[in-house]
Formats: C-alpha cells, structure tokens, sequence
C-alpha cells in the first residue's frame, strides 16, 4: 500500500501525463508533440546522404537526445498508472514501447533506427490533446465497424483467395505451352491476384486468345469483389455510428480513452474515473 504522499505524487504525475484538460497536461502532450515531429523530422534528414554527410553527428546526438527522454516519459507512464501492465498491453503503451526501441537496436541491428517512423503513430494523441472529440468518435466508430466486419470479411478473403487458385490454375492451363511467362502455378496465381485486385502490375500478361478472354472476365470481376467489402463495413458503419461525443477524460487505473461524455466509470475495467 502506498501512503497519502506517494499517492498524491502519482496522482498528480498521472493528471500532468495522461489528462489534456489541465494547463499542465496541455503543456505536457504539447511538448511532446513538438518532440514526436522533431525525432520524425531526425529520421527523415538522416536517410538524405547530403544531409547526413555534413550533419550526420549532430542529428545521431539529436536521435538519442529524443529517445532518452521518451524513455524518461514511457517509464513515468507505467509508474504513474495503478495498473502499468495493462497500460503497457495497450494500443498507446505498444506504440509508446515500439517509438524508443529502434534507437537501442541500432546498436546491435545498424539501420534499425529507421523503423523510428513508427512515432509517426503518437501523433494520434493529437486529437485528445486539441480535444477534437468528434475524431476520436469517428475513429473509435471506424474501429468498432471493422471488428463487426472481421468474420465476415475474413470468410470472404477466403473465397477470394480459393478463387485466385482456381483462376491461377486455369490460366496455367490455358498459356503455359506458348507463355514461358506463366512458367508454374504459383506464378499463375500471382498474376490472378494482382488482375484481381485490379492492381495489374503488367509484368505477366496473355497472349492467347483464351487467355485474354479469361484475363478480361478476372478484371470485370475484381471491380465486383472490391465493393464487397467495402459494402461490409458500410453497414457496420452505419449500425456502430453514434451520436454522442467521447470525453477526453483517461481513466486513472487502465489509461484507456474513448468514455462517454456521462461516463463515471471506466468501460474497459470499471474504475472510476473521477
């Protein structure tokens, strides 16, 4: 058990880390916006060999300056929550963990520090921290339909798939003797799924006449397929929609986000948020 002083301490770091609504967790998130932007800028100018070649030094010196302080900033988080393990299996806590590790494995791995884009993703807090609550909404509505469509989908990128092999297959049939393009099975199902996709690299393409007439229905098809899905989720869309704004508020023991606005409890595990 932790005693009133040290509870107050974490409370108090808790309100500055994790809430927008303070002047203090305003100046905080802010700060940190201007460090993700600078650690993405860092990685950008480092790919430039001109630039890297008169400035490589000082932007390695920079790189690490932002890591060590995100990891000072990752640490406090987990401290500062009742429950650091959930908040370190979150969406934001994996995020948080992946945006300091490139830094450090580029010391065993050279060039791993380029996967330090994945930061690019911390600016998602963006939308709390300006308190654009209708983005968080949408996106959170965007999320809850693609979770409804999942199975639905899944069977139906099945399908697909089954299908490619069917058509990979006829097409080997149809163009293997006079196309040394279409060289195995395999080769002709690529070439199904890029057609299919409507994708049509053009790298592989028939010469036949059968072949050309089965490469046109596969294209005409493809349009149809892409509306499938894009159907699914439309209507999960429309269902999941709701028309109640999301508080900004993070709940004290789990960090999550995305309460509504009447909320006193945490949706995801019932602490309260006041």
């Amino acid at each position: 058990m932790l005693n009133p002083v040290q509870q107050n301490w974490k409370q108090k770091l808790f309100t500055i880390i994790f809430e927008a609504d303070t002047k203090a967790g305003r100046i905080f998130d802010l700060a940190l916006l201007f460090f993700i932007l600078l650690s993405l800028a860092i990685v950008m100018l480092e790919s430039m060999k001109s630039v890297k070649a008169i400035y490589g030094k000082e932007l390695v010196t920079l790189e690490w300056i932002v890591t060590i302080l995100f990891t000072i900033e990752y640490v406090l988080r987990v401290i500062s929550v009742k429950r650091p393990v959930k908040y370190i299996t979150s969406f934001y806590g994996i995020i948080d963990l992946l945006s300091i590790l490139p830094t450090y494995l580029s010391l065993l791995i050279p060039g791993s520090h380029f996967l330090l884009a994945i930061r690019a993703l911390r600016l998602m807090r963006v939308f709390r921290i300006l308190k654009l609550s209708q983005f968080v909404r949408e996106g959170t509505t965007i999320v809850l339909a693609m979770k409804a469509s999942a199975r639905r989908i899944s069977i139906f990128l099945s399908f697909v798939v089954l299908l490619s092999i069917i058509l990979g297959a006829l097409i080997y049939v149809v163009e293997s003797g006079v196309n040394e393009k279409y060289s195995s099975i395999p080769q002709s199902v690529y070439w199904a799924i890029v057609t299919i996709t409507t994708v049509g690299y053009g790298d592989i393409s028939p010469i036949t006449p059968v072949g050309k007439l089965i490469a046109s229905f596969i294209m005409l098809l493809g349009y149809a397929i892409i509306a499938v899905p894009t159907g699914i989720v439309t209507v999960e869309l429309s269902r999941s929609a709701r028309r109640d704004e999301t508080n900004t508020t993070a709940c004290p023991n789990c960090s999550a986000y995305g309460h509504d606005p009447d909320a006193k409890f945490c949706k995801y595990c019932g602490h309260s948020l006041e």
